[in-house]
């Protein structure tokens, strides 16, 4: 099959003819139908994520049709899946308490997997799969990836998130453009933070109440002055020690910060104002991924309208345009992500 290799960190990925899959007894082989490109895969393509080394095939946010079911798969062929990015085992302590995003003997394609920038690949633990629903096309199903999965339950398994309240989202890429439709939808009044004045446009025409340039500074006073008094939740989307400690300092007393951008290689360890978590009694949230059970509701507010994913896709390219996508992530990003839906292309 042909499938997109690192072959060297920062340099253009490898197109390569490599052996197909092999499916698992408790898995499936899935024909990939789309795959996002995500920050998260930037960082496994400059060589700061622990699990990807040179010879990995990137991708983790795929949609795809089954074409080969293991014996203790519940799949059949010609079945058409959504996979959440985290395949939990479904056996540990964790996954029997419904906590399945953080299993024991979780797995991830394109990290520590082979991923699904490729024509096929294997899922194993297909217990977490989902069918996809025809009211969402591969294109948009690749989208949902980590992105909306992961901030809608950053917003209503971890912050509970409720109506009247304000949400701060610093970074308006996949994952903060996410966490503004879903906060919408909840009810809340949402304040877009980035350095990108297209982005900011965007998230105003979509229905940010307010939009801060963060370049001018001063980005958590603003907030306070904005809300009269600070954010309720605050997510951070980028994973990087600015917007953590202005997410922070955002917020008014009892408040919620919800992580959600990925701190890895040089960001894993910050300096945070821990005085303000201090004086003004916040609750900080890890949160990575959604676990597989909370797809029905999720897709339920997607199918009656109540959450439009389609401003998220912005752009549909080839497994070789790839390369270039990865290399965008660099600087300043225009509004929406990028999907793959060409595989031979």
């Amino acid at each position: 099959m042909r499938a997109a290799v690192i072959r060297d960190y920062k340099a253009d990925l490898s197109l390569e003819t490599v052996a197909d899959p092999v499916c698992e007894a408790d898995g499936v082989v899935v024909k990939v139908l789309a795959c996002g490109i995500c920050r998260s895969d930037w960082h496994g393509w400059i060589g700061e994520h622990p699990k990807v080394k040179p010879g990995a095939i990137p991708g983790h946010e795929y949609c795809g049709e089954v074409v080969e079911a293991g014996p203790l798969a519940r799949w059949q062929v010609g079945d058409r899946i959504i996979a959440p990015f985290i395949l939990a085992c479904g056996d540990c302590p964790e996954c029997r308490s419904g906590q399945t995003t953080t299993c024991r003997a979780q797995r991830v394609p394109g990290f520590g997997e082979p991923g699904a920038w490729a024509e096929y690949v294997s899922v194993p633990h297909a217990h977490n799969l989902t069918r996809l629903p025809e009211f969402l096309t591969p294109a948009l199903a690749a989208g949902l990836g980590c992105r909306v999965t992961t901030a809608y339950h950053a917003l209503t398994g971890r912050a509970c998130l409720q109506a009247g309240e304000w949400l701060a989202v610093h970074g308006t890429g996949g994952i903060g453009l996410s966490a503004l439709l879903i906060g919408l939808a909840l009810g809340a009044r949402v304040i877009a933070v980035d350095i990108v004045a297209e982005r900011l446009a965007h998230a105003k025409a979509l229905g940010a109440e307010a939009v801060i340039d963060a370049r001018a500074g001063d980005v958590a006073a603003r907030i306070q002055a904005v809300t009269g008094g600070g954010a309720h939740v605050s997510i951070e989307a980028l994973g990087i020690e600015a917007t953590a400690n202005a997410s922070i300092e955002c917020l008014r007393p009892l408040g919620r910060h919800v992580q959600v951008g990925l701190p890895t290689g040089h960001t894993a360890r910050m300096q945070i104002n821990m005085n303000a978590v201090y004086m003004k009694q916040l609750a900080l949230f890890g949160t990575r991924g959604m676990p597989a059970w909370r797809y029905p509701s999720l897709l339920s507010l997607i199918e009656t309208g109540k959450v439009d994913v389609r401003p998220i896709v912005a752009r549909q390219v080839a497994l070789s345009e790839a390369s270039a996508e990865l290399r965008a992530f660099n600087g300043p990003m225009p509004p929406g992500v990028a999907v793959i839906t060409d595989l031979a292309g």
